[in-house]
């Protein structure tokens, strides 16, 4: 697996669990803002393939970390969210991806969240089909 020399474009998600049925809210970061509130409109640019993607695996790895945490018996806080930024990058003349996650889990253990963090992982499609494929970095904050 290569390592990004140079980052190209970022995309970011602010993903929370909202409401009955596990509802999914996702909130997209303009390009070149780093406020995740990206509002669709006929004079805005449209979401970059790193945003979707990000959108789209924040979504499969919050559901994950529920059903993680269902199989560990553990309950989640209500304030639980995903922040995953993926970047389009280079290293030489090759292209790349890699995204960082930020899973926060107020209010339970650091090795608990940990687990769970990582378990939701080998649940998650979309991490199962980037494993060993692109570089992925894990913080977990308590």
């Amino acid at each position: 697996m290569s390592k990004i020399e140079k980052v190209l474009a970022s995309g970011k998600t602010h993903t929370l669990v909202s409401g009955p049925g596990d509802r999914v809210d996702i909130r997209l970061s303009s390009p070149g803002d780093a406020n995740p509130a990206h509002v669709f409109s006929a004079i805005q640019a449209h979401p970059t393939a790193e945003q979707l993607f990000a959108g789209a695996w924040s979504a499969c790895y919050i559901l994950a970390l529920g059903l993680a945490a269902k199989q560990n018996k553990v309950a989640l806080p209500a304030d639980l969210s995903v922040d995953i930024q993926v970047d389009l990058g280079q290293t030489g003349k090759a292209y790349f991806i890699q995204a960082r996650f930020d899973v926060r889990v107020p209010g339970v253990a650091q090795e608990v969240a940990d687990a769970i963090a990582h378990a939701a992982h080998d649940i998650c499609p979309y991490s199962k089909a980037v494993h060993g494929n692109i570089d992925v970095a894990l913080n977990v904050v308590t």
